[in-house]
């Protein structure tokens, strides 16, 4: 796996304007946070932070960032970007102890083909594509993968059901559905409301997409506000 290590520098200027110059150069402005530090307002190289997200493990990566003369061992925890082009406008990244479990958010992937597909004729529906646990930093997987080649029509998988390495605790309500098969006269109710769902997202105002779960600080909630 390619171990990243990228520069930053340490953000003097604030406010829209900065972040505006930064952005036209090629930088993005952030911040680095956690593990009992205090908030550094940084400066990072756009580039750096979009190779990191096409890795394999994407926003989970484990990377390390310099700072003058510090290195630090961080994640992304959150990633704002523009709803129109979808370029990362503003980045923040949490400082880990390689030694203390972290909560992460990481992929479902589906093995093998349902024997109620492919011998009962029904149809998969895949529910929960992702879902949230907790380990050390060194454990986080690029995915968690699930066999679903002896699920039949009208049955399901679900959290309870999947099995991960030894360190890894899942954090989702066991009685949560992953995927199921249903019978074909389902298929069409199921299309339905898959296209009443992406009619009313659509009718939905455009909002920057945030990647995470937390902000650091209501200084940087200003900040994120100013840049609108």
């Amino acid at each position: 796996m390619e171990q990243f290590v990228i520069k930053g520098e340490i953000r003097k200027d604030l406010g829209k304007n900065a972040c505006r110059r930064l952005r036209k150069e090629g930088k993005l402005p952030g911040i680095l946070y956690g593990n009992n530090m205090e908030n550094i307002p940084i400066i990072v190289d756009k580039k750096d932070i979009q190779r990191i997200l096409k890795s394999e493990t994407g926003e989970n990566t484990i990377f390390k960032i310099t700072l003058d003369s510090q290195t630090y061992d961080v994640i992304i925890k959150d990633l704002q970007r523009d709803p129109v082009f979808y370029e990362p406008l503003h980045v923040d990244l949490y400082h880990i102890a390689m030694d203390k479990p972290i909560e992460v958010t990481v992929a479902i992937a589906l093995k093998g083909d349902a024997v109620g597909v492919k011998s009962e004729g029904g149809f998969l529906d895949f529910v929960t594509r992702e879902i949230d646990i907790r380990c050390l930093p060194k454990d986080i997987p690029e995915y968690i993968e699930v066999d679903i080649s002896d699920l039949h029509v009208n049955q399901a998988l679900k959290v309870e059901d999947i099995k991960v390495p030894e360190g890894i605790e899942i954090l989702e309500d066991p009685e949560v559905v992953i995927v199921h098969v249903l019978p074909p006269e389902e298929e069409e109710k199921v299309e339905e409301e898959e296209e009443k769902e992406e009619t009313l997202f659509a009718e939905e105002p455009e909002q920057p997409e945030v990647i995470g779960k937390e902000k650091p600080s209501e200084e940087e909630e200003e900040e994120e506000k100013e840049e609108e």
